[in-house]
């Protein structure tokens, strides 16, 4: 069964709950299942080895993840606009994957977390786009026809899904923000099969 990869970063816990909405999404298209990943945080000052695999939630992603995906869904929370440290230095080290040609063809798609409504949702959503455009990736978003985009008063663009946590940083996305982040990866999952 060809996997979609979702890939994030979560510190808070939205973006894990809005991954896993996305990845109920790529679950609902038949013959596709979703691998869930996440990447090690960072540090300007290293003082303890991260363990190697993390207490709970997803997994670390390796190399064979992008090699053996048939889509990929990246997520991160917002940055002062730009995805978080961690999910950037992992794609900063994705040299050798983007010389092979590793995820050419792929469709991919994007999700994120901020705490306020005007936090940099779409500007964060962009900024993960262009890797994967560079990666040969088809790009894919959400659709005006997805009528909880139009209803929404929270997160939901079409560029990508998303969540607004609020102040209280509440993890919970709202049915819309994660009927939108289903709508998602079923997207990006119908695009994989039908690219198969």
């Amino acid at each position: 069964m060809p996997d979609i990869l979702v890939l994030y970063y979560s510190r808070g816990g939205s973006v894990a709950r809005l991954a896993r909405h996305v990845a109920r999404g790529v679950g609902e298209v038949d013959g596709m299942s979703a691998r869930l990943r996440t990447v090690p945080p960072v540090s300007a000052v290293t003082q303890v080895a991260a363990p190697p695999v993390p207490e709970d939630g997803a997994p670390y992603v390796q190399p064979a993840d992008l090699d053996e995906c048939a889509g990929v869904l990246i997520g991160s929370p917002t940055r002062f606009g730009n995805m978080a440290a961690p999910l950037k230095h992992f794609i900063d080290g994705l040299g050798a994957q983007w010389a092979s040609g590793t995820l050419v063809g792929k469709p991919a798609a994007a999700f994120t977390s901020t705490a306020t409504m005007h936090g940099g949702q779409e500007s964060t959503l962009l900024t993960m786009l262009l890797p994967l455009l560079h990666h040969g990736c088809l790009v894919a978003g959400i659709p005006f026809i997805e009528s909880a985009l139009n209803t929404t008063r929270s997160g939901g663009t079409p560029y990508g899904a998303s969540h607004v946590a609020g102040l209280q940083d509440d993890p919970q996305p709202s049915d819309e923000e994660a009927q939108l982040a289903r709508a998602l990866g079923r997207r990006v999952a119908t695009i994989a099969a039908k690219l198969a």
